[in-house]
C-alpha cells in the first residue's frame, strides 16, 4: 500500500498534459487504470484545478463567445417580421437556454462514454450514443411543444393573439429549429470530443463551451432562415 502511495506521490510530480510512462509502469504493476493514474497526474492533490480548467477553457470560451454574438446579426436581418409575431419573440430566450442546456447534457454524456471505454471508431452503430440521442431528442421535443403553448398562451394575454394559420408556422419553426440543433450538437460533440479525447484532453472543458456557443448561434441562424422560409 505504501509503494502504492509513494508513486501515485511521484506521478503528481510528473510535467503536465504528458503521457508519461510511468502511468503504463504503475497500471501494469497494480492494476490501476489508466484514465484514473491520468488525472491524478493532472489533478492531483497539489495541482491546481480550478486554474488547469480555467487555462484549457479560456481560449475556447473566448472564441465560443465571439461565434455566439455572430447569432444576433442573423436576428438583425430580419428583426421587422421577427418582432411582429410575438410567440416566437417570448420564445427565443426560452429556446436558446433550453438548447444550452441540450448542449451541456450531450457534452457530460458524451465525455463519460468516453472514459468509460464505451465509444469505439464506428460510434453510429453504439447503441448507447443512440439511446442517448433518442432520450435529448425526445426530452426536447415535450419542453418546445410546453413552451410554445406557453408562448401562445402569454401572447394572448398580452393582447397579441395570433391566427391559427401563424400559430401552426411558429410550432412547425420551433420543433424543426430544436430537432435540427440537436442533430448538430451530437455531432459537434461527438466530432470535437472524440479529437480532443485522442490529443490525452480532458473533453469536459471543451464540450460544454463549444457546444453551448454552437446552440447559441445556431439557433439564432435557424430561427432567421425559418422565419424567412414561413413568412
Amino acid at each position: 500500500m505504501k509503494d502504492v502511495r509513494s508513486k501515485l506521490l511521484k506521478l503528481q510530480k510528473l510535467k503536465k498534459h504528458e503521457y508519461h510512462h510511468f502511468i503504463h509502469k504503475i497500471h501494469k504493476r497494480h492494476n490501476i487504470s489508466k484514465r484514473t493514474l491520468f488525472y491524478v497526474k493532472e489533478y492531483g492533490q497539489h495541482t491546481h484545478v480550478s486554474r488547469t480548467i480555467i487555462k484549457e477553457s479560456i481560449k475556447v470560451l473566448f472564441f465560443a463567445s465571439i461565434i455566439s454574438s455572430l447569432g444576433g446579426l442573423a436576428i438583425e436581418q430580419i428583426k421587422t417580421v421577427f418582432v411582429s409575431i410575438m410567440p416566437l419573440v417570448i420564445l427565443l430566450p426560452a429556446l436558446n437556454d433550453m438548447i444550452g442546456d441540450y448542449g451541456t447534457i450531450i457534452s457530460s454524456k458524451f465525455s463519460t462514454l468516453l472514459y468509460e471505454n464505451k465509444v469505439n471508431r464506428k460510434w453510429w452503430k453504439e447503441g448507447l450514443i443512440k439511446r442517448l440521442f433518442l432520450q435529448v431528442v425526445s426530452v426536447a421535443l415535450i419542453t418546445t411543444v410546453l413552451s410554445t403553448m406557453a408562448a401562445f398562451v402569454i401572447s394572448s394575454l398580452s393582447k397579441n393573439a395570433v391566427s391559427l394559420d401563424v400559430a401552426y408556422k411558429v410550432f412547425l419553426i420551433a420543433i424543426i429549429d430544436v430537432v435540427a440543433l440537436v442533430s448538430v450538437l451530437f455531432l459537434v460533440a461527438i466530432l470535437a470530443g472524440t479529437i480532443i479525447y485522442r490529443k490525452k484532453e480532458d473533453p469536459s472543458n471543451f464540450l460544454i463551451p463549444i457546444t453551448t456557443s454552437v446552440a447559441d448561434f445556431g439557433n439564432m441562424l435557424i430561427l432567421a432562415m425559418l422565419v424567412m422560409a414561413f413568412f
